[in-house]
């Protein structure tokens, strides 16, 4: 697929820059200027647009840049950084990013291959030798770009980091005991564990951690001031949003989920303004703004040239709407068509935070959201708004239409959770007394579970961020509702051997063994 030649669709405008340089002591935005041109901006009405979906998506607060041939179109914040509280938010204010950090990830791997240190396609071994997955030919083949395109044969392994204290070499090394999914670059599943690797190579390779190569080669020089490379300093930060999530129907503030343990696939903090400054060097193609190149050409070119299929399952529901001829993800980006346009973008999405990041590169356009509410798509919206008013087409009601696509969603959801109550089998009792299901249990893979007994009954614990009581459901089965109201429920079916004593528990598909003693044995 040959990449498009760009162009621009906006007329020609007096700009800022260029008021400033003729010695004019203004502070200009660009749309005010096209306004001194007697033309009407694209993003006229875009403000009230952005309010308009913030109020009907009830997002507590958001922020949002515009970024058009090099030149902040649009930049501002919405509504509050806690909800109940005066903080407003700003262009400065941090958010979670989230999976847009692939994309930097992505870029750093591309910035040693300008150096001549990797290659795309170098086996992940020559740069990690202890790295191992399950069927060794997938061991020996994988490849660098192969951990950035999502198609390695590794299922979602979230579970191997989320809300547990596993330390991020040991989740590296336990890929080895996860069966693949598919055969490797046979199928495409979304995941962050290769990312995690992705960002082991940067660092073996450059001698620093991840975290450090990000902030001294990207961050820094892109003159990134805010951002931060993980949520390890946040408590240190002045102007941080906090998540927010709607539980039981109301908007409710929530705990910071860390992604420090997988930081390369999602832990990067960042305002708007500070996006607009990666925005402007992606579609500069490499350059900074004062014209340093920290990408060569060709390297930006290869971060967007198609890697992977995308099918119906792996793409975003948004397409139901959009309908694309084409899905595809590049290296750190998804890709679409969208109204002949080539599109791409990536979500990030962190407990009760979301962001997207969309370019049109053929058109220099690029646009930033960030959000504090869990999976608030007022993000789409907003990026298929600003995509329109710089188009022809007359624009359409994103947020109407993606409010009623997930109100559909939310319906089959309880209707799913209706059907599993009417499935209930009533009137069981447990096997045993309650005590007896008290005890350690343990997987080689998926850690442990702890299964306790207090004044309220029982009690499981399952990593810092997964804890919770124990109500009965029937049989031998019971149900963990979640401290972190947020994270759902689980069911744990509880197994019995021939002589009637507990011996495992599942939980998600998993079977736990009980040991015949605590850990605190040793």
């Amino acid at each position: 697929m040959k990449e498009a030649a760009r162009f621009s669709r906006a007329p020609q405008r007096v700009t800022a820059r260029t008021l400033v340089a003729l010695g004019i002591g203004l502070l200009l935005t660009a749309n005010t200027a096209d306004r001194l041109n007697g033309q009407e901006a694209p993003l006229t009405g875009f403000e009230a647009y952005v309010r308009g979906g913030i109020q009907d998506w009830e997002v507590p607060g958001l922020a949002v840049v515009v970024v058009k041939d090099g030149e902040v179109a649009f930049s501002q914040g919405f509504g509050v950084r806690t909800l109940g509280e005066p903080s407003e938010v700003t262009s400065e204010t941090l958010f979670a990013i989230g999976s847009t950090t692939k994309a930097m990830t992505a870029a750093a791997i591309g910035m040693l291959v300008d150096e001549g240190l990797v290659n795309w396609d170098d086996p992940v071994t020559k740069h990690l030798p202890w790295f191992q997955l399950y069927d060794p030919y997938a061991t020996r083949e994988v490849t660098v770009r192969d951990l950035l395109t999502h198609r390695a044969g590794l299922g979602n392994a979230d579970f191997l980091w989320y809300e547990r204290d596993t330390d991020p070499a040991e989740i590296l090394k336990l890929v080895r005991l996860v069966e693949p999914a598919y055969s490797l670059r046979s199928g495409f599943i979304y995941q962050n564990i290769m990312y995690a690797a992705a960002g082991a190579v940067v660092a073996q390779v450059s001698g620093i951690p991840w975290a450090e190569f990000i902030q001294t080669r990207i961050l820094n020089p892109l003159g990134m001031a805010g951002a931060v490379p993980t949520a390890e300093t946040l408590h240190q930060q002045p102007d941080v949003a906090m998540p927010h999530y709607k539980i039981d129907g109301v908007v409710t503030q929530i705990e910071n989920a860390s992604v420090d343990a997988v930081a390369s696939a999602g832990s990067i903090w960042s305002g708007v303004d500070d996006m607009s400054k990666w925005i402007r060097f992606l579609l500069a193609d490499g350059k900074t703004a004062n014209g340093e190149e920290l990408l060569g050409s060709e390297t930006v070119a290869e971060l967007f040239t198609p890697q992977s299929i995308v099918g119906n399952a792996g793409f975003y529901p948004t397409a139901q709407l959009t309908n694309p001829h084409w899905t595809t993800y590049g290296l750190g980006w998804f890709q679409a068509d969208y109204r002949g346009r080539a599109v791409d973008f990536h979500t990030g999405s962190i407990d009760g935070m979301v962001a997207i990041v969309g370019l049109i590169r053929d058109e220099n356009l690029g646009i930033c959201v960030l959000a504090n509410l869990d999976h608030a798509e007022l993000r789409h919206a907003l990026m298929y708004r600003v995509f329109d008013l710089f188009d022809d087409s007359p624009p359409r009601d994103w947020s109407a239409e993606l409010l009623e696509l997930y109100a559909g969603f939310a319906e089959a959801a309880v209707e799913r959770r209706a059907q599993v109550e009417a499935e209930r089998v009533e009137g069981t009792t447990p096997s045993l007394p309650l005590d007896d299901y008290v005890g350690f249990y343990t997987d080689v893979l998926h850690g442990d579970v702890t299964v306790s007994m207090n004044e309220s009954g029982l009690r499981l614990h399952y990593g810092p961020g997964l804890q919770g009581p124990l109500s009965h459901w029937n049989h031998d089965t019971f149900r963990v509702e979640w401290d972190a109201a947020w994270r759902g429920t689980s069911f744990i079916a509880f197994g019995l051997n021939r002589e009637g004593v507990v011996e495992r528990l599942e939980m998600n598909g998993t079977r736990f063994s009980k040991e015949a003693e605590s850990p605190e044995r040793n």
